[in-house]
């Protein structure tokens, strides 16, 4: 199928003041297409999204939209016109589904919301309750382009599970924001990311954009210093020959190529997020325990419930469940700054804890600089040691010396990072650490934690996070938490989330013997050879059509510009005639192609997977 294109930006251009956010920016979002925007904090991601939607304008260019395409848009705004969430959700339905609440109340289960929950003013819920509420509405209003800015900030584990499966059957057009990777590169056909004032538009995944993207600055500041030193060369002749009478036809010819060159400036250097927690060596191989902890903010619901557990030097453990079980609850209570009420936490000698959580940004003093903030961790900081920090966290230079208050919550969270990191410890403790930091920065996170050489305990929704840092898990699952011997993989193979049915089903492995395995291996092989062969041989007739058709469209060319030299009227007519069936042809044969191509991939990925298997 050809693209056809939804929504359209032609040389777009918009700034803020000197701040150019992007400039003659020109792609399309294609029929069918699912696109994740990715991009630093800062670079307008968000305005593009805005724009799309009316609520900003451009400063130059075109955004093409067709009549009555209809948009879907988390409000920014949010606001509630009935007193039951069940009824504020069906406001999204459409005009002839107005009284089919029971789809209302399936995408209000998948986003976590219980029977009874959604009987409730929705008012009365959180913030990020709230958030998921217009959440629902959105998704139900069934937009033929769907706009989703981080919509995984205010969901927990399953309901992050629920949405990427809804968004894999979503039939429409969507634009994705989020900081979390796998969760874009399980959901996306495309990649589309604002780097360098510009928008490029790739087919795949983030990391297929973010290679492509190294490539192309491989190649220009290749080509950049090829042409330099070409220049260089051609100014050493001219200056070295202009003088000279009988040269001067080589030395003008050279003034012209000179002239002709396009000077390329070199990239400038796009700092990233680099750092390391700093550990503080400790020679006991266990840093703290609990022994039978329980807690309750109201003395009646138990939060935590004899929950007893070892904690190793070098453990990195996930604290996993739904929002409102207790997970920030009990990492507070590790840190101290909660009490249990019955048992105790007892830390090594030698334990030097940091904490970190999102709403302590309220901690940070917005008078103070962020230079002055890092230095607030310890009077023994001199400043070269307290900058050299601000540079890590991006805040170089003058940068450091802006106030806490004018900083975006991203900033925020990197200023907390920042004090973290500025003392030796050994027990890092974070709580849904990647909220406000993009993807690059989350990239770095996840570096500097596996390189953590201490004990690492963390809240996170984040599966990627999950799958490559974790190796014990805290679950909030049944009435009180538990401890889980294993990662996160084997988690969900042996007990699984109890929302999305338990355990996934394993595949049993029958072992085979060689033999039957070189029997199988030829059986498949000779399959795929009856399948794809075919496939092939189509794929390479069509190939020589649209050659054979395109050389006759290229004589035919020929002989119209000579009939029309000639006023040949029934020539051109004919001509004419037959360039319209050949053109029409050839995208025939393409869109054929087209099919045949996908179909061709797929089967040989089918076939491998199989030869894979038997291997394995």
């Amino acid at each position: 199928m050809k693209n056809i294109p939804m929504v359209s930006f032609d040389n777009v251009s918009k700034s803020y003041g000197a701040r150019v956010l992007f400039e003659n920016v020109t792609f399309n979002i294609n029929k069918g297409e699912r696109i994740g925007l990715v991009g630093r904090n800062g670079y307008g991601k968000t305005t593009l999204m805005r724009i799309i939607t009316g609520e900003e304008s451009a400063d130059d260019g075109k955004v093409s939209i067709p009549k009555n395409y209809k948009i879907g848009f988390l409000k920014q705004h949010i606001s509630f016109s009935k007193n039951k969430v069940v009824e504020e959700v069906m406001l999204g339905l459409k005009e002839d589904e107005k009284d089919q609440r029971w789809k209302a109340e399936k995408i209000l289960s998948g986003l976590g919301f219980s029977a009874d929950d959604m009987e409730k003013d929705p008012a009365s819920f959180s913030g990020g309750y709230q958030v998921r509420i217009t959440l629902a509405q959105t998704l139900l209003s069934s937009p033929d382009l769907l706009l989703l800015d981080e919509p995984t900030n205010y969901l927990d584990i399953v309901s992050i599970r629920w949405l990427k499966s809804f968004l894999n059957t979503w039939k429409g057009e969507l634009l994705l924001i989020t900081h979390d990777r796998q969760f874009m590169d399980d959901v996306v056909t495309h990649i589309a990311g604002i780097h360098r004032s510009k928008v490029r538009k790739i087919a795949g995944k983030t990391d297929k954009f973010y290679e492509q993207i190294a490539r192309d600055e491989e190649i220009y500041e290749k080509t950049r210093i090829n042409d330099e030193q070409k220049r260089k060369e051609l100014e050493q002749y001219i200056t070295r020959f202009r003088a000279k009478a009988r040269l001067a036809g080589l030395v003008q010819s050279r003034i012209k190529t000179l002239n002709k060159m396009e000077k390329k400036e070199k990239l400038e250097a796009i700092k990233n997020l680099e750092f390391s927690f700093k550990y503080k060596s400790i020679t006991s191989k266990q840093i703290m325990r609990a022994e039978n902890i329980s807690f309750s903010y109201d003395g009646k619901n138990c939060l935590v419930k004899d929950l007893s557990i070892i904690i190793g030097s070098e453990d990195k453990i996930a604290v996993i469940g739904k929002n409102g079980r207790g997970k920030s609850t009990l990492l507070k209570l590790f840190a101290g700054i909660l009490s249990p009420q019955s048992g105790n936490i007892i830390y090594h000698t030698g334990c030097a804890k940091g904490y970190y959580e999102q709403t302590n940004v309220s901690s940070l003093n917005p008078e103070s600089t962020i230079e002055e903030e890092i230095q607030s961790v310890s009077d023994t900081f001199d400043r070269t040691y307290v900058r050299n920090i601000c540079g890590s966290m991006l805040f170089s230079q003058d940068d450091a010396l802006k106030k806490i208050k004018v900083l975006s919550g991203g900033e925020k969270s990197r200023v907390m990072l920042g004090k973290i990191i500025a003392s030796p410890l050994n027990v890092l403790m974070l709580d849904e650490p990647t909220n406000h930091l993009d993807m690059d920065a989350c990239d770095s996170l996840i570096e500097a934690v596996d390189n953590f050489e201490g004990a690492v305990i963390m809240v996170t929704h984040n599966e990627m996070f999950l799958h490559a840092l974790a190796n014990r898990l805290i679950v909030f699952q049944d009435e009180y938490p538990y401890i889980f011997e294993g990662t996160y993989e084997e988690f969900l193979e042996k007990e699984g989330w109890k929302e999305e049915g338990g355990a996934k089903e394993k595949e049993v492995k029958t072992k085979v013997t060689k033999k039957d395995a070189r029997k199988l291996r030829s059986e498949i092989i000779s399959e795929r050879n009856k399948v794809v062969k075919p496939l092939e041989e189509k794929s390479t007739a069509l190939e020589n059509s649209i050659s054979e058709y395109e050389e006759e469209v290229s004589k035919l060319n020929e002989l119209l510009i000579e009939a029309s030299s000639n006023n040949q009227g029934e020539l051109i007519g004919e001509y004419g005639k037959r360039l319209s069936e050949l053109n029409k042809l050839i995208d025939d044969a393409f869109e054929e192609l087209d099919k045949i191509v996908q179909e061709l991939e797929i089967k040989k990925k089918d076939y491998d997977e199989k030869l894979n298997k038997i291997e394995e």
